[in-house]
């Protein structure tokens, strides 16, 4: 039975926060039941999932991904999970599986190409199982994507497309794991429609994100993936800003990106994160608004460039993932694999609170 099927059947779509105890999914969590909704609180740890779904009034359940049949057994009866628990390298192949088997909408909150790239080789089985996968649905891919699909309505015939982000946040202890894994495994950009490997810090330039002008470098970022499913422009590069020491560092990582893979230093930067970062507090979010830009370029070199200011990362992954669930509790949406803003339009991200007008000019 599809999530659509069992949301007529039971009048509502019973839905899924996984990973509701992690920073950024108790933060939606809050969100979620100070709007009156009703999901089902889920992670790994039965203690700190329990604590949290009784101070919400909300139900809780605990379990693993490593056994699919219980897993399977788990999502059975949902019609939509939303995936808060990275690094999304390891939680989002088996929970796709998990939603393809019992027929609910998957979305998460992941940045990583890997993750973007297997959902879209998995829209056949999407339509076949009549759900939604849609992971990507936070910061910085509902910014980056709705500012590339605006981009390529306003020059339709790009052929480079280049992304970036300004944002003063800190990280939470799961983007801070997924950094280090896109560490050990350098640069990337999208070549000729292609995903290539490329050192970190490959590209340098200056750009004005919208707070001034400001050097910057390459990342792996998600955009790689999404914003190419959304536009189809072969050729697309993600920049972040960065000081002279961090691009230096960048660089100089190139030299022991071998080590940085290796499992057992993986795990113990990890374990020190887990102990270390915590994520930065309301006050600070608030302080913390973050900047877009995009640029296109044709091949007769005419360009167009886009920004938008927007709320905080984490600010804005909680309205934008909610937004995201609500459009499919509401909505029927054609069963397959999506970007954000191939789901929902690229003035998504203006709708959001906090977001400024996102503006495009010619050059």
């Amino acid at each position: 039975m599809s999530a659509r099927e069992k949301a007529n059947t039971s009048g509502t779509m019973r839905w899924m926060i996984y990973g509701a105890n992690g920073y950024t999914g108790e933060l939606i969590a809050r969100e979620a039941a100070r709007r009156g909704l009703k999901p089902v609180l889920a992670g790994r740890n039965r203690e700190s999932v329990e604590v949290l779904a009784g101070e919400l009034g909300l139900p809780g359940q605990a379990f693993g991904l490593d056994n699919p049949s219980v897993l399977a057994d788990q999502v059975k009866g949902f019609s939509l999970v939303l995936n808060c628990a990275g690094p999304f390298s390891a939680t989002a192949a088996p929970m796709m599986d998990a939603c393809l088997q019992a027929g609910a909408h998957y979305l998460d909150i992941t940045g990583e190409i890997a993750v973007f790239e297997r959902a879209h080789a998995l829209s056949d089985r999407a339509q076949q199982a009549g759900i939604v996968l849609c992971p990507g649905v936070g910061f910085d891919v509902i910014p980056t994507d709705c500012v590339a699909a605006a981009l390529k309505a306003a020059l339709p015939d790009a052929t480079h497309l280049a992304l970036g982000f300004d944002s003063r946040s800190g990280f939470s202890p799961g983007t801070a794991k997924t950094s280090v894994e896109g560490l050990a495994q350098g640069g990337k950009v999208r070549h000729d429609g292609r995903i290539v490997s490329v050192p970190l810090a490959y590209r340098v330039r200056r750009i004005d994100f919208g707070d001034g002008e400001k050097d910057a470098m390459t990342i792996p970022w998600g955009d790689v993936s999404t914003a190419y499913h959304t536009t189809g422009i072969p050729n697309i590069e993600v920049f972040i800003p960065g000081s002279k020491g961090m691009i230096t560092s960048a660089k100089r990582a190139n030299y022991i990106r071998p080590l940085l893979g290796l499992a057992w230093i993986q795990r113990l930067i990890k374990a020190r994160i887990a102990k270390k970062v915590k994520g930065p507090s309301e006050q600070a979010r608030a302080r913390q608004p973050t900047f877009v830009w995009g640029e296109a370029v044709n091949a007769r070199g005419e360009k167009r460039t886009a920004r938008i200011r927007t709320a905080n990362g984490y600010s804005l992954t909680i309205t934008g993932s909610l937004a995201v669930v609500d459009h499919l509790m509401r909505f029927d949406s054609s069963a397959g694999t999506y970007t954000p803003a191939r789901l929902m339009g690229a003035d998504l991200v203006s709708r959001l609170p906090e977001s400024g007008p996102l503006e495009i000019t010619s050059c």
